[in-house]
């Protein structure tokens, strides 16, 4: 996913090939593309820069050190998320074959915007630990060192973290091909302005978030109910009827839906699902956030 091109000196130590990884765990703690990007860019800056004669596992070196970056960033940008207009929610990042950002690391729950979003209760170096233990398999001594802290205090953090998110975390792991389904079933009810199968794919006790960043107009509060949800949305359809063009495609890892109004991309909406229902969605309208997924749909074929 990244838009920074390999050195000539990256291919020749053979690091480049690590890229898509600190490209994972620098997004994940962010949930920001061009911040992870700058980070991957400064930790490759780093490795050229520093002595590396004593360094034994070069992915190991620089993991660390995009995990810093990383935790680091993330306490700068906590006064400006506190001070956010409306709900903030992460960029969405386009994750098909070709544009995936880390194929080594499997694409499902882990990079999820539901998921993304539960990591945002913890602090910096707890969602550090978290990622990198739950997601990347680290193993805790490695993580002891990049936290600068005791293997001991480590599993703690980690224990903690998994705690915190684990009771909200996604209890179903539907099919891809259900979640399709059930999106083309969601679209073409709204399209037909068919309010009863609307309420058909969305469960009762539903949730809508929308991130308009305070630059578009967008839903300030989280709507909850599928009969305010279907309403809601069903407007914004009529409103929109002929310049509107919804389509699926995969982004964080599962089916979504993007949405073009004539023919500029508008909003990207994010779903949390059974296989069988909407169970949450998240709306980022927010266009300073659209603008990576923009090009990437500009890239295709």
């Amino acid at each position: 996913m990244s838009t920074i091109s390999p050195t000539p000196a990256h291919r020749a130590d053979g690091v480049e090939r690590y890229r898509s990884r600190l490209f994972g765990i620098a997004y994940r703690m962010l949930g920001d593309v061009q911040d992870a990007e700058d980070l991957v860019q400064e930790t490759y800056l780093r490795w050229h820069r520093s002595a590396r004669d004593g360094v034994h596992a070069p992915e190991a070196w620089l993991v660390a050190v995009v995990s810093r970056l990383a935790i680091d960033r993330l306490r700068r940008v906590a006064t400006e998320r506190a001070a956010y207009v409306g709900t903030w929610l992460p960029e969405p990042l386009a994750t098909d074959d070709r544009l995936a950002p880390d194929r080594g690391v499997e694409l499902t729950s882990d990079l999820s915007v539901a998921f993304l979003v539960l990591l945002e209760r913890l602090a910096p170096e707890e969602r550090a630990a978290f990622l990198l233990r739950e997601v990347f398999d680290t193993g805790y001594d490695e993580i002891a060192r990049i936290l600068e802290k005791s293997e001991a205090a480590t599993r703690q953090i980690v224990h903690r973290a998994r705690e915190r998110v684990r009771s909200d975390r996604a209890r179903f792991s539907p099919e891809p091909d259900a979640q399709e389904q059930l999106l083309h079933r969601f679209l073409a009810a709204l399209e037909a302005d068919d309010k009863e199968a609307m309420l058909a794919v969305i469960a009762p006790d539903a949730t809508f978030m929308s991130d308009g960043g305070g630059v578009v107009s967008a839903a300030r509060n989280v709507i909850m109910g599928s009969d305010r949800i279907a309403r809601f949305l069903l407007s914004l359809e009529a409103k929109g009827r002929g310049r509107i063009v919804n389509r699926v495609m995969w982004l964080n890892g599962a089916p979504a839906v993007v949405t073009h109004v004539d023919g500029r991309l508008y909003f990207a909406t994010s779903f949390e699902t059974d296989g069988h229902r909407l169970l949450a969605a998240y709306r980022v309208l927010n266009p300073n956030k659209l603008r990576h997924l923009a090009a990437a749909l500009e890239r295709r074929p």
